[in-house]
């Protein structure tokens, strides 16, 4: 297939631009991906015909055009956080309101409690608030990963040893596994339901065996978590939430 960097698609009376990114493994499944920024993406296999993917994408333009109205309607509703009591901050899938205390002359701190995060700080500056409690989501998400791992672990059979594990905050992707086998995933997805995490946790276990997005590696996961497609919908609809500032 000749390489075309994207393809303009249209329903409802909206042109929707779709990035095309070659994928140089024959054989594979085209994925069609939306992010919560209005991206979309189409990873096309090496070989693939132009018939068949205007096929592939004429199929999902309904599907596309949904998810990007679904993600702009979460938009619509994200405000700037500005760091002050009663703002709402996900953990775990559930909100839980901002409490600030303002105690010049106590140690600075980021507790749960009853519902609530609170922030005690000597200073009421929203960034030094942000900054406290984005450390305290980067230990809570050390901790309960390297948990959820070790539980998932004895299901998926053809992992022979503990994977390495770290965090690193990205733009687009709640996890990713490296060809030496370590898999990275974003301090906010402890933002998720704990199912939510355990489905990224097992797509890059699968991909410790399968190493590409190909009938093998969707076979896995089906294995793995037979309901994931619910799973990845629940933290589709929920990325800009968790991942709003």
């Amino acid at each position: 297939m000749e390489e075309t960097p994207s393809r303009i698609l249209t329903y409802g009376g909206e042109q929707i631009h779709v990035n095309l990114i070659p994928r140089a493994r024959p054989g594979t499944t085209l994925r069609i991906k939306v992010h919560p920024d209005l991206r979309v993406e189409a990873s096309v296999p090496d070989g693939t015909t132009e018939a068949d993917l205007d096929k592939a994408l004429h199929q999902k333009t309904r599907w596309i055009w949904q998810k990007l109205r679904d993600f702009r309607a979460v938009q619509e509703h994200a405000t700037p956080r500005t760091y002050v009591s009663g703002e709402s901050h996900f953990y775990l899938g559930r909100r839980h309101l901002l409490k600030v205390h303002h105690q010049p002359d106590t140690p600075e701190t980021v507790r749960m409690l009853r519902g609530r995060l609170e922030v005690s700080v000597q200073e009421r500056h929203a960034l030094r608030i942000q900054k406290m409690l984005e450390l305290w989501y980067f230990t809570r998400a050390q901790e309960v990963f390297r948990s959820r791992l070790n539980a998932l672990l004895p299901t998926t059979l053809w992992v022979t040893k503990p994977p390495a594990l770290k965090l690193q905050l990205m733009q687009t992707q709640w996890g990713n596994c490296s060809p030496g086998g370590t898999i990275t995933l974003n301090p906010h997805l402890v933002k998720a339901p704990r199912d939510c995490i355990d489905y990224v946790i097992l797509h890059e276990l699968c991909h410790l065996k399968e190493h590409n997005h190909g009938p093998a590696f969707w076979g896995l996961m089906e294995r793995a978590m037979p309901d994931w497609e619910r799973h990845k919908a629940q933290l589709d609809g929920m990325a800009e939430m968790m991942l709003q500032k």
